[in-house]
């Protein structure tokens, strides 16, 4: 198992609307290739005007799998143009995470697609 956890930086004032954006746009579309999250946050704390999220796979080739038939969806695309256009992600990164021996079991994911 692994999870995909990214984090954005969106510029100041405008988390509402980043997450406006992607939860009418883009969060439709990776539930129904990814399932639900794992976990979706927000900052309240620390380095404010950061998103977090964490996208549970089996392994990384599902992801890579799973992920291009995403990228060939036009409503992805749709999004993407949108979420270019609006501006509010000032950086990205990401992570392909496994859990240690010790962590507390993570349920796999209920992907419908």
């Amino acid at each position: 198992m692994i999870i995909d956890h990214r984090t954005y930086r969106i510029l100041p004032g405008r988390v509402p609307a980043q997450l406006e954006l992607y939860s009418k746009l883009g969060y439709p579309v990776q539930c129904r290739y990814m399932g639900e999250p794992h976990y979706y946050l927000a900052t309240e704390t620390g380095q404010l005007n950061t998103l977090v999220h964490g996208w549970i796979y089996e392994s990384a080739a599902q992801r890579e799998q799973i992920r291009a038939k995403m990228m060939q969806d036009p409503d992805w695309k749709h999004f993407l143009a949108e979420n270019a256009k609006a501006g509010n992600i000032v950086e990205q990164s990401n992570w392909l995470m496994t859990p240690v021996p010790f962590s507390p079991k993570i349920p796999p994911a209920k992907i419908v697609k």
